[in-house]
């Protein structure tokens, strides 16, 4: 490929291999493959300047239900005689889960998914399971609403992979729940057609690399032991990521003790279920044990912070993985706020305010900027190893996806270089975050991207359908 083909960036600051550097342009191919670095000063030259900016890789966002971004600020009351939970949140939930059309699905992840590109997301695990009509029914297609989805994804310019996800029954012993009716696909082989015509529709238009399909068993208590194998097995021989809810409450752990006689880590270990592509969601109420299993079988573990302190789930044990080698990454989950950098720092944060310690994540301190560097890799490059995504850290080989931070925001402005990474970390508000590119192509910028009044508009709309807003 000529010269004339690339395509070449010059920020003041880049993160490359966990270094800020200064004076160094980085060149893609007309594909957004990153090519090489240079310092040398005709490349400079010849490079468009992003003054003012410093180039960090995009997020990964593992975790995501944007439907659910119809209920922010919606379950923030008390029903009156009655203790708010996780549980009676989950039926807040499930009304708008029941009424949403197929259209307003679509349109509402549009809106999610441009609110993720504004925060530096460039990467989205959609953990989908509306799969049917309301009453259960079948729709002709029955991969329509997640086509929407992934077509939202590719509209609005972020990478996606539809995290497909099986759902059997409302629990162990538990009586059907007329809220979970979209999500039920009643045996293992129809779960698995259906995703087989995913992948297929999505190979077709040659999404790969936009748009790619894995699979995601709900949780322990949604599926029963065959039907969790029968599906493990298909990922296992497709070479597809595997999913799924873990312990996120104390209720799940107890309803698998009755079931198998352990909580869901050890079951999962024992039944030979984690690996490096298994992802655990959540994992907060896990032993110290059970986060050796997750960590020595190379497994993820999918942390929610925003989303989780919002549903009273409790704090990941980020101390315990991190101590023994885990992959942590992130997710935005409920959607009550979507911005990965705040979740990265609320790994460290409630382990101070439950240990009375300050840099809790990184007790030796050999660096002055380690903790910073381990915390954003939890946002980018860990979130690309769960997805199997070739993506999350700015080197040869890896396309160019990348935001670009206002140097001159107030919430950065005065850092050094050598500090720079640690006040984005901790301190970065989301006006900082002025241009993401995807594959080389700017689709954000100076914090603005082309389609965000149409989208906007339709979001709200679908609000005022929803619940009657008159806004």
């Amino acid at each position: 490929m000529s010269e004339n083909t690339e395509r070449g960036w010059l920020p003041d600051f880049v993160l490359i291999n966990g270094e800020i550097k200064s004076g160094t342009a980085f060149f893609a191919d007309e594909s957004g493959i990153i090519k090489r670095f240079s310092q040398a000063p005709a490349d400079l030259a010849g490079a468009q300047r992003l003054e003012g900016r410093a180039v960090l890789p995009g997020l990964v966002n593992v975790h995501s239900h944007t439907f659910q971004r119809v209920i922010r600020g919606r379950t923030e009351w008390r029903n009156r005689g009655q203790r708010d939970t996780f549980w009676t949140w989950r039926e807040k939930m499930y009304d708008a889960a029941t009424r949403l059309t197929p259209e307003q699905i679509y349109q509402t992840a549009k809106a999610a998914f441009l609110e993720m590109l504004l925060s530096g997301i460039t990467t989205v695990g959609e953990f989908h399971y509306l799969h049917h009509q309301a009453n259960g029914n079948r729709y002709s297609d029955p991969n329509l609403i997640g086509k929407l989805v992934i077509q939202a994804a590719r509209e609005v310019g972020l990478r996606i992979v539809l995290l497909r996800t099986a759902y059997l029954r409302a629990g162990y012993g538990k009586s059907p729940n007329p809220g979970q009716t979209r999500f039920i696909t009643h045996d293992a082989g129809t779960f698995i057609s259906d995703t087989e015509e995913l992948s297929s529709w999505v190979k077709k238009f040659r999404f790969r690399g936009e748009a790619e399909v894995g699979v995601a068993p709900h949780s322990v208590r949604a599926v029963t032991r065959d039907y969790l194998l029968e599906i493990a097995d298909y990922a296992r021989q497709q070479k597809l990521c595997l999913h799924m809810h873990v312990s996120e409450q104390p209720g799940e752990n107890e309803a698998c003790i009755q079931e198998y006689g352990v909580s869901p880590v050890t079951w999962l270990e024992r039944m030979g279920l984690l690996s490096p592509r298994f992802t655990a969601v959540h994992a907060i109420h896990i032993s110290e044990t059970e986060a050796g299993f997750l960590a020595d079988s190379g497994s993820s573990i999918c942390a929610c912070p925003t989303s989780e302190r919002n549903l009273a789930d409790g704090a990941v044990r980020a101390d315990w993985l991190l101590a023994r080698g885990a992959n942590i990454c992130l997710g935005s989950d409920s959607q009550i706020q979507i911005d990965l950098l705040e979740d990265a720092r609320l790994l460290e944060y409630h382990l101070r305010m439950q240990q009375l310690e300050r840099v809790v994540l990184d007790p030796a301190a050999p660096g002055r900027e380690r903790l910073s560097h381990v915390l954003y890799e939890t946002a980018s490059k860990s979130g690309a190893k769960s997805l199997r995504q070739n993506v999350g850290e700015l080197a040869v080989g890896k396309p160019a996806d990348f935001v670009g931070i206002d140097l001159d925001d107030l919430s950065v402005a005065g850092a050094s270089p050598e500090m720079s990474l640690a006040n984005v970390v901790f301190s970065l508000e989301r006006t900082a975050i002025k241009d993401v590119y995807v594959g080389g192509r700017c689709v954000v910028a100076d914090g603005r991207h082309p389609l965000q009044g149409n989208i906007t508009a339709e979001f709200k709309g679908v609000q005022k359908e929803l619940w009657g807003d008159s806004r």
